[in-house]
């Protein structure tokens, strides 16, 4: 990942000039000029061309992938070259979920940052929404809390585990450190117990982290 920043750094930064072609791509999924403006006066260069490399990522896992397991090894390996860095640590705050722009800027987050990061960029490859989950679970190697994100092929379906922890993708079968407890996406959040009911479709109202990182994407350009 570090070459492909390094590839559009040149591309993106060179002179503060920025090829129409390339601003289009980055447009297309809400990475505006502005945005990377404002990305390197928060942080810096650098920061500026990792965000610059999350959209033309999105778009090749778009065009080359089109099988939906392929678009998740791309968005589950991309945010898990992330640094893992504890939120208060990283942001001064005990619980802070960043936005995938500000992860990839700050180049570092937890586990609910790169569940998010993948979540929204699967939505961006026009991979059904409805088909994932960010799931709350706790790691019982590790006796904490842990969020992961759940594939759902269909509704029914044993989920796949999109994690940072372990890095391959699973079925949850196969995953007997995670004990599941709510699972929620844009439309509804559900306990894991009964996971084909759902208890409410205003996940924001019912998560207040949900609704502050939604809103700094929108504050951001993002398109959700």
């Amino acid at each position: 990942m570090q070459r492909g920043f390094k590839r559009w750094q040149a591309v993106v930064l060179a002179g503060g000039v920025c090829c129409s072609s390339v601003m289009a791509q980055l447009q297309d999924f809400g990475v505006t000029q502005s945005v990377l403006d404002w990305v390197e006066s928060r942080w810096d260069a650098q920061a500026r061309a990792r965000v610059a490399e999350w959209p033309p990522h999105m778009r090749s896992t778009l065009k080359d992938h089109p099988d939906e397991l392929a678009k998740l090894q791309r968005a589950n390996d991309f945010f898990n070259q992330v640094a893992w860095v504890q939120d208060i640590e990283h942001w001064g705050k005990e619980d802070y979920w960043a936005t995938p722009i500000e992860t990839l800027a700050s180049n570092g987050g937890d586990c609910e940052d790169f569940s998010i990061g993948k979540y929204v960029t699967l939505h961006h490859t026009r991979l059904d929404p409805e088909k994932l989950r960010i799931t709350y679970v706790k790691a019982l190697d590790y006796n904490q809390a842990h969020m992961v994100l759940a594939y759902y092929p269909s509704p029914s379906a044993e989920p796949l585990i999109l994690d940072n922890i372990n890095k391959t993708i699973l079925p949850a079968s196969e995953r007997p450190d995670l004990f599941p407890i709510y699972s929620f996406n844009g439309s509804g959040l559900w306990l894991a117990k009964s996971r084909d009911k759902k208890l409410t479709t205003d996940t924001e109202k019912s998560l207040p982290q949900w609704r502050e990182v939604n809103e700094r994407m929108k504050a951001e350009g993002e398109v959700f």
